[in-house]
C-alpha cells in the first residue's frame, strides 16, 4: 500500500541541478535511485501551469474509468521508455541497461491488483515494480527508500505530500545567471523572460511548501552540493532516517562512477569554479535582466552577491 511506501521526489529548475543531485543519490546503499527522470506526469495534467511546464514533468492525473493497465500507459516516463524499447535512439544507450517496459509493466498491474487504483497507489506501484524489471540494477540489499528525479515537479509539492504520507521532496536550486547559461546551449532555448519565468515560480512554490511542510519539503542550492555533496546531502538522508554514506561525494549511475553529469544534464563538470565560470558566459546586458527579474529570489536564497563573489551567502530561508 501506498501508505509504507518510502519516497524522496526531487524537483529543480531547468539546469538547476537537479540531475547532477540526482547523480550524487545514486549508488546510496540504502537508497533504490530511478536510472533516469521519472516524468511520471500525463496528458491528463490540466490547470493552470499547464502552459508553462509540460505535463510530463507533472504529478499525474489518471481517468477516473481507467483499467491499470490504461493508467501505466498514461505514465509518459519518456527517457525511460524510449531506452527499455528503442534503445539505438536513446542518448543513454551506451549504458548497460537490462530492463523490460513490457515486464515493469506486468508487474505494475499486479500490484495495483492488490492495493487498489488510487493516484497514490499507482505510483508507489510504478517506481516498486521499475526495480522489480531492472535486472541489472546495483543492489546492496539495504535499499528502503525510492528516489525519482523531474524537473520543476517541486511546484506539485503539496500534491505529493498529501498523497504520499512518508514522501518528501528535494527542491534544488541553482543562481539562474548559470542556469540560463546553460540553457542556451540546448537546441531550442527558452528565451530569457520564459526562462525566468519558470525559474521563479519554482522558487515561488518551493518556499511555500518548505513554510508549510518544513519537516518534508527541503531546499538545498547547486552551489552547495557542487561544494560538498556529502555535507549538503547527508542531512537530508538524515531526515529520511538514512545514513551520509560516503557515496555521496561522487556522482555515479547505477553505482558506476561518472566522469562527468552527461548526457544526464547540460552541467558536465559540477564543480563551484565551473558554475560560476558559466555565469560569466553572459553579456553583460543579459545578467542584469537576469537580476531584473529574479531580483525578489536572489538575498533568501543568498544569489545577491553571487557574480561578484562567485560563492553564494547563507540561506535565509
Amino acid at each position: 500500500m501506498s501508505g509504507d511506501f518510502r519516497f524522496l521526489m526531487i524537483g529543480a529548475m531547468y539546469e538547476n541541478g537537479g540531475n547532477t543531485t540526482h547523480r550524487f543519490l545514486d549508488g546510496h546503499p540504502e537508497l533504490f535511485v530511478y536510472p533516469f527522470e521519472s516524468q511520471p506526469g500525463t496528458r491528463l495534467v490540466d490547470d493552470m501551469l499547464s502552459s508553462t511546464f509540460p505535463v510530463k514533468y507533472r504529478w499525474p492525473v489518471f481517468a477516473l474509468d481507467a483499467s491499470p493497465e490504461q493508467d501505466y500507459r498514461a505514465i509518459i516516463d519518456e527517457e525511460c521508455k524510449v531506452r527499455a524499447r528503442t534503445p539505438h535512439v536513446s542518448k543513454f544507450r551506451d549504458r548497460p541497461f537490462d530492463f523490460s517496459d513490457d515486464e515493469r509493466r506486468d508487474v505494475y498491474c499486479r500490484y495495483v491488483a492488490e492495493t487498489g487504483r488510487s493516484r497514490a497507489n499507482n505510483m508507489a506501484a510504478f517506481f516498486r515494480a521499475t526495480f522489480d524489471a531492472w535486472k541489472d540494477f546495483n543492489r546492496s540489499g539495504r535499499e528502503s527508500v525510492y528516489v525519482g528525479y523531474s524537473p520543476i515537479i517541486g511546484v506539485d509539492g503539496d500534491k505529493i505530500l498529501a498523497d504520499l504520507p512518508q514522501a518528501h521532496v528535494l527542491h534544488v536550486v541553482r543562481n539562474p545567471w548559470s542556469a540560463y547559461a546553460d540553457t542556451k546551449k540546448r537546441a531550442v532555448p527558452l528565451p530569457l523572460e520564459g526562462y525566468l519565468l519558470g525559474w521563479t515560480l519554482n522558487q515561488h512554490y518551493a518556499l511555500l511548501f518548505k513554510a508549510l511542510y518544513p519537516d518534508r519539503f527541503h531546499v538545498v542550492r547547486a552551489e552547495d552540493v557542487m561544494a560538498d555533496p556529502q555535507g549538503t546531502l547527508g542531512p537530508v538522508c538524515a531526515r529520511l532516517g538514512l545514513e551520509a554514506a560516503g557515496t555521496l561525494a561522487t556522482p555515479s549511475w547505477n553505482g558506476a562512477e561518472l566522469d562527468e553529469v552527461y548526457p544526464w544534464g547540460t552541467i558536465r563538470t559540477p564543480t563551484p569554479e565551473a558554475n560560476h565560470a558559466t555565469a560569466h558566459e553572459l553579456s553583460s546586458a543579459e545578467q542584469e535582466a537576469i537580476r531584473a527579474r529574479a531580483w525578489q529570489y536572489l538575498e533568501p536564497l543568498g544569489y545577491a552577491g553571487y557574480l561578484e563573489a562567485g560563492v553564494a551567502d547563507p540561506l535565509t530561508v
